[in-house]
């Protein structure tokens, strides 16, 4: 799921969490419940509050979260002492509620926090098993967010692929390379690498956002896909450095390969930072030299044109 059908998703939740407290204060009305209306008639406007901040700048999204916990925590307040039937519902709500929409460690804190508030207001409703049900909830309710954070590690920590952009990471790339070096010595073959700086990343993300920034580096990949052949491969050395890999490939065929993607990328315009700024420099593997000699030399050359 895209970051952006995230948003999209908690703010519809927090749309339909309004709609509910608004059925709920319609239906006090209805039966002459009179005494309960208030507070879910004061609640669905923060809700909706919440679902709008959701929707707007990313620095208000955790205030929105917290706006809808509150309201989450007032409801159970008001209702768990005067509803006995209901009691393992209301009880079991918060610390579900706050794993929703807090990260694990503050989640855990608050609630292992709340739980004697929670335990006091539903103490004339509540048996030892009940409680002790309630306290299970709390721990192991913290085993699905913290089993999906690992998985996210290990999927991070085995995934080739940078995060930014389709090139693969800097350690899989280094590994590449060294293979490369290997297979080239073994069957004499030659081998180029074609060092890439985009001096405009930097700019890109500073002024026009994350989107300008992706989209730099998205034309630079589809740029660099079009120019090489199916075997070559893009590895991001560092933030704006990337490195292609030509295996089998000599002077003059890298050559030609640096002046084809220069090309390319010259007339490759973008809508924020315009036409795509790069420069390209080829190195060699040398006769008998070592992979990590080569290695060496290709990062010293990285950063001496990072630099320049």
């Amino acid at each position: 799921m895209s970051e952006l059908q995230h948003v999209k998703l908690h703010a519809g939740l927090y749309f339909l969490a309004a709609l509910l407290l608004v059925g709920q204060a319609n239906w006090f009305y209805l039966v002459g419940d009179y005494d309960r209306i208030l507070l879910p008639a004061l609640l669905a406007p923060l809700l909706i509050t919440a679902a709008l901040m959701r929707l707007g700048q990313p620095e208000t999204a955790r205030l929105s979260a917290y706006l809808v916990l509150v309201c989450g925590y007032l409801l159970v307040a008001i209702e768990l002492p005067g509803e006995s039937s209901l009691a393992p519902f209301w009880l079991g709500l918060p610390p579900v509620l706050t794993l929703l929409l807090l990260p694990l460690g503050p989640a855990m804190l608050l609630n292992l926090t709340l739980t004697p508030i929670w335990l006091l207001l539903g103490e004339s409703l509540l048996d030892r098993d009940l409680a002790l049900g309630y306290l299970s909830l709390v721990m192991v309710a913290g085993l699905a967010p913290w089993e999906i954070l690992h998985q996210r590690a290990l999927l991070k920590a085995t995934d080739p692929l940078d995060e930014e952009c389709d090139a693969i990471r800097r350690s899989a790339l280094h590994d590449r390379l060294q293979s490369e070096c290997e297979r080239a010595e073994l069957l004499d073959q030659r081998l180029a690498v074609l060092v890439i700086h985009l001096p405009q990343l930097e700019m890109a993300g500073e002024q026009f956002g994350a989107g300008a920034r992706r989209a730099l580096l998205t034309s630079l990949c589809d740029t660099v896909l079009r120019c090489s052949r199916d075997h070559d491969l893009l590895g991001r050395e560092g933030e704006a450095d990337f490195w292609l890999v030509l295996p089998d490939t000599s002077e003059n065929g890298a050559l030609l390969v640096r002046q084809r993607l220069k090309e390319s990328l010259q007339s490759t315009v973008l809508l924020d930072t315009g036409r795509v700024d790069s420069r390209l420099y080829d190195c060699h593997l040398g006769k008998g030299e070592s992979p990590q000699r080569f290695l060496q030399r290709l990062q010293i050359t990285t950063q001496r044109h990072a630099e320049s």
